[in-house]
């Protein structure tokens, strides 16, 4: 069941993708949109935790150590450096670099119990289940026509990072989540430490977004990327104390992969013999780590 929720969480990543995208065009800038994105997200969550009791006071969030506010200010920087990565390195290795991050980390931090998380030792079914993971993402990203002769190390490197980023904000959320009891609770601090971000960044001329009504209009659709943030992130604070920050990010994965594939399919890409067996080898591999788990 807990499995089903990260996968489902994961699937939601393509759709606020689609809507942030769209919502893009309308400010003027990706930051821009970002931060409207995460405004609607927070607005969200304090609506949700206001009826559902578990809006934190402010004396629990800063009972609680310095570290654990850090989550939302880690996934803009994740979400900033993919923007950054994506001219200079191409869409596959925007992809796979960061992924590659999220799943060193996500066995990093649960092989060491890094940030209170629970501790799971490696064994040899969980080292194969994410190597068969990373090999399923590369499958069904992997376009044999597209050729990029890019070679930047620093950038590569700095891909990885972002990745690792993400890992370290779902263990982060987590912990806040047991601390304030609730995950919601620490989602709405995420989404608002992220927006406070946001609009740090946002300040800089060369990113400040156009508002002009005008400019707003669009399809409603556009402002539910905050909405599916907000859910993905709460799923994420949800699962990681329970199965793992590893086993979390895996099922994360494997839902974006398969949710990206039908989106596309969907929008009248062709889907190939190689994405569908990316699919099954997402599938194989978050089998292995649950395996590995037990």
């Amino acid at each position: 069941m807990l499995i089903a929720i990260g996968i489902l969480a994961g699937a939601i990543v393509p759709i606020q993708t689609i809507a942030n995208t769209r919502l893009s065009r309308s400010t003027g800038t990706a930051l821009s949109a970002s931060l409207l994105s995460f405004s609607v997200g927070s607005i969200a969550l304090l609506a949700i935790t206001t009826l559902t009791g578990t809006l934190p006071h402010l004396d629990q969030i800063l009972a609680q150590p310095s570290w654990t506010l850090i989550g939302g200010a880690l996934g803009v920087i994740a979400l900033s450096g993919n923007i950054v990565l994506y001219p200079k390195l191409g869409a596959i290795q925007t992809v796979v670099l960061p992924i590659c991050g999220q799943i060193i980390a996500g066995l990093l931090i649960d092989s060491f119990g890094l940030f209170n998380a629970p501790l799971i030792p490696p064994n040899f079914l969980r080292i194969l289940g994410a190597v068969v993971v990373l090999g399923g993402v590369i499958a069904c990203v992997w376009r044999p026509n597209v050729s990029n002769t890019h070679h930047h190390l620093p950038l590569q490197l700095a891909g990885v990072g972002f990745g690792m980023c993400l890992a370290t904000q779902s263990a982060i959320n987590g912990q806040l989540g047991r601390g304030l009891g609730s995950a919601l609770s620490a989602a709405l601090v995420s989404f608002v430490v992220g927006t406070a971000t946001l609009v740090l960044v946002n300040c800089w001329p060369r990113w400040r977004p156009n508002l002009w009504i005008t400019r707003l209009k669009g399809p409603w659709w556009m402002w539910i990327g905050g909405i599916c943030g907000a859910s993905f992130v709460s799923a994420n604070a949800l699962l990681a104390p329970q199965i793992g920050t590893g086993l979390t990010v895996m099922a994360a994965l494997g839902g974006m992969m398969a949710a990206s594939v039908v989106v596309d399919w969907v929008r009248g890409a062709r889907v190939t013999g190689v994405q569908v067996l990316g699919l099954l080898l997402l599938a194989a591999g978050v089998s292995l780590l649950t395996l590995g788990k037990s």
